[in-house]
């Protein structure tokens, strides 16, 4: 039996990874943590052997005002956990990340393709909170103490907040929508959750790239998602000079090319990629 600590209670990721474990219930025992105030501090990490990490802030601002409370929130409280766990000897800390630390998608017509090479260069201060937090805990990782960090694409899932609830909405209602070439790594949430327990299993350390077995064109993902829902969509190249003008932020997140070599996200020691891409969109809309 594996005792897991999820600290950051009711995110989206702790809770589906939580509710993934159940189907192992003889393996795993799953504990979450609320980690705001102070209370956290008083609760005995000893009894864990994995301290999965979610508490963070997810959204992306850029509200200099709320600086300051990304790195607290981000970097400085991930920082005192693993402190915390290593200190009380828990064996392993995970920490998730984000593809944020890469920076922006690349303009709509450019392809962006993240390498094991490629050097973080965030372009805000949730990405740069995320940077900062990798470095704080990654000295802390030793042969008793094993520090994994993780650096997902966007996921989704049922239930999911961020841009594909945003894009999907649009699938059921639009009848034509933008056909544009573009390639994005994703992740779909079940694909997430069984790396994660891989992690667990066989006592990881290190930096990861999890994502899905193949690319995502976001023209086909809205256009399929209107299929499920059995919505007449019609893809369209009318609009594309009128994207590529506009240029901004926006337009490029959705639009935009982001992607990580495949091949870096292979794993040998177990097959989490068990959901292909039409497959998790009907576990997600359906």
């Amino acid at each position: 039996m594996k005792n897991i600590l999820i600290t950051g209670a009711n995110s989206y990721i702790g809770t589906s990874f939580e509710k993934w474990m159940t189907q192992w219930s003889d393996q795993y025992q799953i504990d979450t943590l609320d980690m705001i105030g102070d209370g956290w501090r008083e609760k005995d990490f000893s009894l864990y052997d994995t301290v999965f990490h979610v508490a963070g802030i997810a959204h992306v601002s850029s509200d200099p005002k709320l600086a300051d409370l990304y790195y607290k929130v981000n970097c400085d409280l991930t920082i005192e956990t693993a402190q915390k766990a290593k200190a009380e000897g828990v064996k392993q800390f995970i920490f998730m990340s984000s593809a944020i630390v890469y920076g922006d998608s690349a303009p709509i017509g450019k392809m962006k393709v993240i390498t094991k090479n490629t050097e973080p260069s965030p372009t805000n201060f949730y990405g740069d909170s995320k940077v900062k937090a990798e470095e704080g805990i990654r000295h802390f990782n030793d042969d008793h103490f094993k520090v994994v960090v993780l650096r997902p694409p966007m996921i989704y899932g049922k239930g999911s907040k961020g841009n594909y609830p945003i894009l999907a909405k649009y699938a059921v209602k639009l009848p034509v929508f933008p056909n544009v070439e573009n390639a994005r790594s994703m992740l779909h949430i079940d694909n997430l959750c069984e790396f994660i327990r891989l992690m667990i299993d066989n006592d990881e350390s290190g930096l990861f790239f999890p994502q899905n077995s193949e690319y995502v064109r976001t023209s086909d993902m809205v256009k399929m998602i209107a299929d499920l829902h059995d919505k007449n969509m019609h893809l369209t190249k009318c609009f594309n000079w009128v994207l590529r003008l506009m240029n901004i932020g926006l337009v490029n997140k959705v639009f935009g090319s982001l992607a990580y070599d495949l091949s870096m996200s292979q794993y040998e020691k177990g097959n989490y990629q068990i959901r292909d891409f039409r497959e998790s969109l009907i576990r997600t809309e359906l």
